[in-house]
């Protein structure tokens, strides 16, 4: 199949998956008696990472695990700088107390914990078992807060429950997959012909195709009015990715690549969380969209040049 057509296919099951998976989602939440933010943060940022861990698990038992660490980097910086960045820039979003709380500073420390650790040239099997100890530690405060949570679950209307709500979400999802796969076929095929090497592809092409579902999920969530499950989705990723899917490839195949060539991307990673952290009371303005989007332009200057 043509290149363009993939991509194009891609981005036609992404919209209609995105669709179902927030429907399911939220419904899923309802049932559940736990606020949709919570499971934006864990079943859907897991579920919408799953093009990221696939592609970092192969990359790994392949033994190029330079393209895990390039997706789950880049895919960081795109969920944040270019995803989030284009649906604040469209109207602003507000962010729980829940999130700014616990999400927040610990996307920020990811890509600084990241750094220090790759400044011996190499993500080792140790490195990636603190990695993954960070991730269950954050996982646990989680789930301790959705367990007091369950009882003051906020009622939303037009959303299902039970097993119709968790088929939605099956249907959506299986979508999103197969859009991330689209679309990092179509994309990788167009950039290997442009020449691009292993970590740029990983950083850019691969990041921005596996990032589709997250794209998806937060555009239609926030065009739904449910920018709590935007939000979560979108740090909840970028937790998902820093630690548990960096963390894995590194004990499956210890990452051998100098800092110098990660340090743009985990920089950049930085100033993205930072100019979204929220201020007054926890909106997030339209003008930070566009920095961030500015931000994200010269990330992609600043990777391609290298």
């Amino acid at each position: 199949m043509n290149d363009y057509v993939t991509l194009t296919l891609g981005f036609v099951c992404a919209a209609v998956g995105g669709e179902l998976f927030l429907r399911g989602t939220v419904g899923i939440a309802h049932w559940a008696r736990v606020s949709p933010g919570i499971i934006g943060a864990t079943v859907v940022a897991f579920a919408t990472s799953s093009p990221e861990l696939t592609v970092s698990i192969s990359a790994a038992l392949a033994g190029t695990p330079q393209i895990s660490i390039g997706d789950a980097l880049g895919s960081n910086v795109v969920n944040v700088a270019l995803i989030l960045g284009a649906v604040v820039a469209i109207s602003g979003i507000q962010t729980p107390r829940s999130s700014l709380k616990r999400d927040f500073p610990l996307a920020l420390l990811i890509p600084a914990v990241t750094l220090v650790m790759l400044l011996d040239g190499v993500l080792s099997r140790i490195d990636g078992l603190l990695l993954v100890g960070m991730f269950l530690a954050w996982f646990v405060a989680v789930i301790a807060e959705a367990r007091k949570q369950r009882s003051a679950a906020e009622k939303l209307l037009g959303e299902q429950r039970g097993w119709l709500a968790a088929m939605l979400s099956v249907a959506g999802l299986v979508l999103l997959i197969a859009a991330g796969r689209l679309v990092v076929n179509g994309a990788k095929g167009i950039a290997v012909a442009a020449g691009l090497n292993e970590f740029i592809i990983g950083a850019t092409v691969v990041a921005v195709g596996t990032s589709v579902p997250e794209l998806a999920t937060t555009v239609i969530a926030k065009l739904r009015g449910h920018d709590e499950v935007g939000l979560g989705t979108i740090l909840g990723s970028n937790i998902f990715n820093g630690l548990l899917i960096v963390g894995v490839a590194a004990i499956i195949y210890p990452i051998d690549i100098g800092w110098q060539k990660v340090a743009a991307t985990l920089i950049f990673g930085m100033l993205a969380v930072a100019l979204t952290f929220p201020t007054g009371h926890g909106f997030i303005e339209r003008r930070r969209g566009v920095l961030l989007l500015t931000l994200y332009a010269a990330y992609l200057i600043t990777v391609l040049q290298r």
